[in-house]
């Protein structure tokens, strides 16, 4: 564990040595966040009922604008911030920890949690500015609201980092970094249905995303971002079809070949796929240094 620990506090201290790689990895967000409501939140709107409250239409796109960004920049942060683990093996730094009689498995998590505290504090900042964007347009949330929406955070951030790290095991230069990191970019925001909700594409895309793990957390963020909001709707005597209309809409209900997923169905999928990856991980790190051998 005290090995775990000072491999850890290594691999942080040369992620934030890396002025460039930890600034790029912390305006990610707020990039995101600009494009997003530059670009994405016209089409958000147009999409929504008409004779909607103004105030109302304002936190239903705050809400999908938060989740989408989130969803998609926990793991393109992720990636950026296990870059380390590519560049240690560029250099041949990694080949070098290999010599030393730590166990392949605590050098792998070694990254790993270096990486999920970097990608943890960038997904704060960025939160704190989504935030104050939101209460100046139109907040909705309770308390809980926010301490759920920490926490699908964290588990995002946990997915993400296993996904980036799983990844990173196959990189061995910066180039490969580079090229993998735009497909990563471009393509993960519509199979987890940051950029265009599931609801609208076609029944069999539909049934295929409904098996990745990544749509349940988009959806968990959507569900507890807009959950103030929808309260509200209620309250000043909205229909609770067409509540219903607009959660089937943007992905706040999600459905496995037309069952509807409960919300602790999601938890479990994130969890048992968290689990998974971080086990994948490790043992394709293990195998990959003992191959090299």
């Amino acid at each position: 564990m005290k090995t775990l620990f000072y491999m850890t506090k290594r691999n942080m201290k040369m992620f934030f040595k890396d002025k460039g790689m930890f600034f790029t990895s912390l305006i990610t967000p707020i990039i995101l966040l600009v494009l997003f409501v530059t670009f994405l939140a016209r089409i958000y709107k147009q999409s929504l009922p008409a004779g909607l409250p103004e105030g109302i239409q304002n936190g239903i796109v705050n809400g999908q604008l938060f989740s989408s960004l989130f969803a998609v920049s926990c793991v393109t942060v992720a990636f950026c911030a296990n870059m380390l683990m590519v560049s240690d093996k560029v250099n041949g730094t990694k080949k070098d920890i290999y010599i030393t009689p730590t166990k392949k498995s605590t050098i792998a998590m070694s990254y790993y949690f270096a990486s999920l505290f970097a990608t943890l504090l960038v997904a704060l900042v960025g939160t704190v500015a989504c935030f104050i964007y939101i209460g100046a347009t139109g907040w909705f949330m309770s308390f809980g609201d926010v301490v759920l929406i920490f926490i699908d955070l964290f588990m995002l951030s946990l997915f993400g980092t296993a996904l980036s790290s799983i990844i990173n095991c196959f990189l061995s230069s910066q180039g490969q970094i580079s090229a993998v990191g735009t497909i990563v970019s471009a393509g993960y925001g519509f199979i987890c249905g940051a950029y265009m909700p599931i609801s609208q594409m076609g029944s069999v895309m539909q049934n295929i995303l409904a098996f990745l793990p990544g749509t349940y957390g988009t959806s968990l963020l959507k569900y507890h971002a807009l959950s103030g909001v929808f309260r509200e709707m209620s309250k000043q005597g909205i229909s609770a079809d067409v509540i219903s209309g607009i959660k089937d809409n943007i992905d706040c209900n999600l459905y496995f070949f037309g069952n509807q997923v409960s919300i602790g169905a999601m938890y479990g999928v994130m969890i048992g796929s968290i689990i998974l990856l971080i086990g994948a991980y490790v043992l394709i790190s293990v195998l990959r240094a003992k191959k090299k051998k």
